[in-house]
């Protein structure tokens, strides 16, 4: 069976009550292929979620992996998915940012961002509006920050500038002048109701809800997503063994900007995708989520 990096047993994990945590891993060929999996070699899935990626590269033969996730569902889930392979597998609860692989190197490092669907799917987590439930966010959930914090206690000016910069959201000021107006707000519901009702009535009927992009703000704040992207590419190079690939998976247009400009600027890297991979038409009829997932790898150089 896998275990922890410091020995310690992955049941201690993977005991806790377990709701359905099923996430369908996107771009999963075009991912594989990318890192080049080689037999024998040894890789880093950085955000395993429920293992999907981290399987089809443990078919070949060989291979070692080590799997990350802060969220103790995630890695619950991928307990069971990867138990087949047993040693070869080693576990790390943490964000992928903090990692620290001491001597190791790695021949490909895959990181998948964003919320997986089991995330959005289980409402206790409160990523969704979908379903009532408090204003969570937290994927790894010993952190002390919430939505909720977020949302009942920051001034108008500073949920205005995050839901503008962090969400992309044109009517920013609007929709934080109207939560201030009425909190506490408890629930995902609540807050996306009080959002609708503030907008214009072409808004709240458009495309999307119009709380989309305040619940994508709110969790890329209580997350510090960006900021630990920006981390994680600083260091992840270092990790790679000359030759080694890594590829990201981003899902929305802030996440792909600092992955697509920071592969191009480090020094050790080639970018072997001079456009972003994106999914087949095939795979967005079965997994609509896939719809704005880009995959960009680059290649570390053999004399860096």
């Amino acid at each position: 069976m896998g275990s922890f990096e410091d020995g310690t047993e992955l049941e201690l994990a993977a005991g806790v009550d377990e709701p359905a945590f099923v996430h369908v891993p996107v771009l999963l060929t075009e991912a594989i292929a990318g890192l080049a999996v080689q037999p024998g070699g040894c890789y880093l899935d950085a955000t395993v979620g429920g293992g999907g990626h981290s399987q089809h590269i443990l078919a070949t033969p060989d291979t070692q992996l080590v799997a990350i996730d802060q969220d103790e569902q995630a890695l619950a889930a991928a307990a069971e998915t990867l138990r087949p392979w047993g040693d070869r597998v080693t576990f790390w609860r943490g964000n992928f940012s903090e990692y620290d692989p001491g001597d190791r190197r790695f021949d490909g490092i895959l990181a998948d961002l964003g919320v997986s669907s089991a995330q959005f799917d289980i409402p206790e987590r409160g990523f969704s509006f979908r379903h009532a439930a408090a204003l969570d966010m937290r994927m790894d959930q010993r952190q002390e920050l919430t939505a909720a914090e977020v949302i009942n206690t920051w001034d108008e000016q500073a949920l205005a500038n995050a839901f503008y910069h962090y969400g992309e959201e044109r009517l920013s000021r609007r929709i934080a002048r109207r939560i201030v107006e009425d909190r506490p707000f408890e629930t995902t519901t609540e807050l996306a109701e009080a959002i609708a009702r503030c907008v214009p009535r072409a808004y709240r009927y458009g495309r999307i809800h119009p709380a989309t992009r305040v619940f994508q703000a709110l969790r890329i704040v209580v997350n510090r997503e960006l900021e630990v992207l920006e981390r994680f590419l600083a260091r992840s190079p270092q990790w790679l063994k000359p030759g080694g690939r890594l590829g990201i998976i981003s899902f929305h247009s802030l996440e792909d900007r600092i992955v697509k400009h920071r592969l191009r600027e480090i020094p050790e890297l080639k970018v072997l995708t001079k456009k972003p991979i994106i999914p087949t038409e095939e795979e967005c009829d079965r997994n609509p989520r896939a719809r704005s997932a880009k995959l960009r790898i680059a290649e570390r150089k053999s004399d860096a």
